[in-house]
């Protein structure tokens, strides 16, 4: 009479598969790459073609000639755009992980997705912080490094706990960002290409290795 074998490697091994998934945020999809991709794709044209009038003032002469109060019409201009392609980019973020969760009968709110969210916001708001002291000092140059790589240590922070492709996509982030700190008069190409290119090649590699 046969009978079936047991591993228990095997079974040790399911049983660890199981508990690392149970414990990260596997919510993510291509769709919330795709849509933070061409918002700030889309921002950067409003800021090139609204607030810098397709290029009549030019993103480095302004950084070099902006001085006293920094409240001017361009670092406003900047600064909407910025907040608005971030709340729109968090909150499609959080609505495609709903969908997905949805659809996929879990639960959105859980202990895994308190877990993230705490770790992207602390690099953040840090971040955020860190940007308007920036701003306050007239070092406007810079502000598009700190965004990218303060974003990318979120991103890295959070890619414990959710899917490997979000902690490369943190270290694409940090490099382009100092590069951006390097060459500060094309901080906005940088920002473009860190905050638009990058989501859009994520987006690609996720729907490539888990949607196709």
């Amino acid at each position: 009479m046969k009978t079936n074998s047991v591993n228990p490697k095997e079974d040790i091994q399911a049983i660890r598969e199981i508990m690392e998934r149970s414990s990260k945020f596997m919510l993510l999809n291509s769709w919330a790459g795709f849509f933070a991709g061409t918002c700030a794709l889309i921002g950067a044209a409003v800021v090139w073609f609204g607030v810098l009038e397709s290029g009549a003032l030019h993103y480095d002469e302004f950084l070099c000639t902006v001085g006293g109060s920094p409240l001017n019409s361009v670092t406003i201009g900047l600064g909407t755009v910025a907040l608005i392609v971030l709340l729109l980019a968090g909150v499609a973020a959080i609505w495609f992980s709903y969908r997905k969760a949805q659809k996929a009968g879990q639960k959105f709110w859980t202990s895994s997705t308190k877990r993230v969210l705490a770790h992207l916001l602390i690099p953040i708001v840090s971040g955020g912080i860190f940007v308007l002291i920036l701003v306050s000092r007239n070092q406007i140059d810079l502000v598009a490094s700190a965004m990218l790589i303060f974003y990318g240590l979120a991103l890295v922070n959070a890619g414990k706990f959710t899917s490997g492709e979000i902690h490369y996509l943190g270290m694409a982030e940090i490099a382009v960002g100092l590069l951006a700190g390097v060459f500060a008069s094309y901080g906005l190409v940088f920002w473009a290409l860190g905050f638009g290119l990058l989501h859009l090649v994520y987006g690609v590699v996720m729907w490539m290795r888990y949607e196709r």
